[in-house]
């Protein structure tokens, strides 16, 4: 009985790191996409415009450098469909911060994930694990006519 209790014990303690290791792939994937699923959804009300990377002339911005981080289960999710759902998450908090301060547009909208810029014109930057998948974004509010 001893040898199968150390057999049984080395077999888990050899499980372990591979369990402890959590997975973080990066995506970079389409931001219009999702911002389209979740107004079609009616999570976004299409009352507040969302501008990646740049300001449009002529805004005057309201609150600078407003962030938000979301995340969500990715469990028995494909990358992609929590990707999108945790940017949506993120979308929602911010449609409703412009809304309180008076904007009508998020500008110079970037990923910040772990305060790291990364700043694409039709991308978001997506971290993904195996039960947990996040997007942090920072931006200004803005109102642009």
């Amino acid at each position: 009985m001893n040898k199968k209790y150390w057999i049984a014990s080395a077999l888990c303690l050899g499980l372990l790191p591979g369990l402890s290791q959590a997975r973080d792939t990066t995506h970079y994937l389409p931001f219009d996409a999702a911002v389209q699923e979740a107004t079609n959804a009616g999570r976004l009300d299409g009352s507040v415009k969302f501008y990646l990377g740049n300001t449009p002339a002529g805004a005057k911005v309201v609150r600078a450098s407003v962030t938000t981080s979301k995340k969500t289960n990715a469990f028995n999710k494909t990358d992609e469909a929590a990707c999108s759902w945790a940017l949506q998450s993120a979308l929602i908090h911010l449609q409703n911060a412009a809304k309180q301060a008076g904007a009508n547009a998020v500008t110079n909208l970037v990923s910040n994930y772990q305060h790291k810029v990364y700043s694409d014109r039709q991308k978001f930057e997506c971290h993904a694990g195996a039960v947990m998948a996040g997007v942090a974004l920072k931006g200004d509010l803005a109102k642009v006519r």
